[in-house]
């Protein structure tokens, strides 16, 4: 089965997204949606739901657990004429049934994109904005047990898991590309970002990205790539600032029309203005993807090495992140959709000693009742150890928690020219 257009428009934001890599980013990864296959092509797609949702929270240490109840709702609207247009946006508000009710609150997250392409030319302009009131994991929301489109249990991405740390990131980008020729193209890409936290209790990052990428098509199955790009961090009521630079070659191979790979790697050079945080290094950076799509369903595995700006907690000024994860979606026919996902990130700091490790895995089924009902459950568990010095919120031993939600989706409604 192809993807939804749901999926299609959240990968068509993260294609023209070349931003540096955010500290608190909900994970878009996600298995077909529930409205059959797309058909012919059309120029147009919309999509929402609307849900409520109840989750039972059992934190590991001395954090107990909690019960939420919340709405929510989400809207994916696409067009995929000469100026592509994507927008999808989930929001809500969880309130707390019982226990400390960490993670309640107001969660809000926006994904816009306008493309613009005129023969061998084309720019792309983004904004991804979310507001969560902790680390994100699970689903394009990053609320766990919500039950938003395309239902996915997705994975976090922010490098050290922590509860109550209220947030607001933003990270907008642009990118140009142009064709020189039939088998090579040059692309240039930008992004600045802003991270906050409302309640003091997290590091506040702003990030600059930019750089070429030159992409060579030696023939229908395989493509090269060279690449550099320049990140610096600045970090607001300090004098303390990051830079990372880094050159990268990569390849890439389309095995069949289901199996494609990706590899890329180099050199990435560290300095920062305060030797004692951040002292002058040499590293290696490394992205590998492999992507697999059956009739049915999907598989994604991918490994990322970098060195980022922070990790989201006042204690590590700039870190290197090694994480791997993995996804499987699979579609039982028109109404039965099923998910797993798996991750594994460590984080280091640049000159702190101590690493932290945070296991993470979730499972997600979502069932189609009639045409417009749909219900949802899903289970996370992540285990964070560390030896760092990390704040007393952040995610210590085993965490669980289990979600279920009803929801009112109609079949994605298309628009043909």
């Amino acid at each position: 089965m192809k993807p939804s257009y749901a999926l299609m428009a959240i990968l068509f934001i993260f294609t023209f997204s070349a931003s540096a890599r955010a500290q608190v980013a909900p994970a878009a990864t996600g298995p077909a949606g529930l409205g059959g296959s797309l058909g012919p092509p059309v120029n147009g797609m919309l999509q929402y739901s609307l849900n409520y949702a109840q989750t039972a929270q059992f934190y590991g240490g001395t954090q107990g657990g909690s019960q939420t109840s919340g709405v929510n709702g989400q809207v994916t609207f696409i067009t995929a004429k000469a100026h592509p247009f994507a927008l999808t946006y989930s929001g809500g508000d969880m309130w707390t049934i019982s226990g400390a009710g960490e993670g309640s609150g107001v969660f809000q997250h926006l994904m816009v994109s306008q493309g613009f392409v005129l023969h061998s030319w084309a720019f792309n302009l983004n904004d991804n904005v979310s507001y969560t009131p902790q680390a994100p994991t699970m689903g394009f929301s990053g609320i766990p047990g919500v039950g938003s489109l395309p239902g996915a249990p997705g994975a976090p991405t922010q490098p050290i898991l922590t509860l109550n740390t209220r947030s607001v990131n933003n990270q907008t980008g642009a990118n140009f590309t142009h064709g020189l020729g039939h088998a090579t193209s040059l692309g240039v890409n930008g992004s600045y970002g802003i991270l906050r936290y409302p309640d003091g209790n997290g590091l506040e990052t702003n990030s600059l990205q930019a750089g070429p990428q030159i992409t060579r098509r030696l023939n229908a199955l395989n493509s090269i790539t060279g690449q550099y790009s320049f990140s610096s961090f600045s970090y607001p009521g300090s004098t303390i600032t990051m830079e990372t630079q880094s050159a990268m070659a990569g390849y890439q191979r389309t095995w069949s029309r289901r199996l494609n790979t990706s590899v890329s790697a180099g050199p990435e050079w560290i300095q920062g203005s305060a030797g004692s945080n951040i002292p002058s290094s040499t590293d290696l950076t490394v992205n590998a993807n492999m992507s697999y799509a059956a009739k049915s369903g999907t598989a994604t595995l991918s490994y990322t090495q970098a060195a980022s700006g922070g990790a989201g907690v006042t204690t590590q000024v700039g870190v290197n992140n090694k994480d791997i994860s993995a996804a499987l979606s699979r579609q039982q026919g028109k109404n039965l959709s099923l998910s797993v996902t798996g991750s594994y990130m460590r984080t280091g700091g640049l000159q702190q000693t101590g690493v932290t490790n945070a296991e993470y895995g979730g499972v997600s089924a979502t069932r189609r009742l009639g045409r417009y009902i749909v219900a949802s459950a899903n289970y996370t568990a992540i285990y964070q150890s560390t030896s760092s010095s990390l704040p007393a919120n952040a995610v210590s031993g085993l965490s669980q928690v289990i979600g279920f939600s009803l929801g009112f989706s109609p079949r994605e409604k298309r628009f043909k020219k």
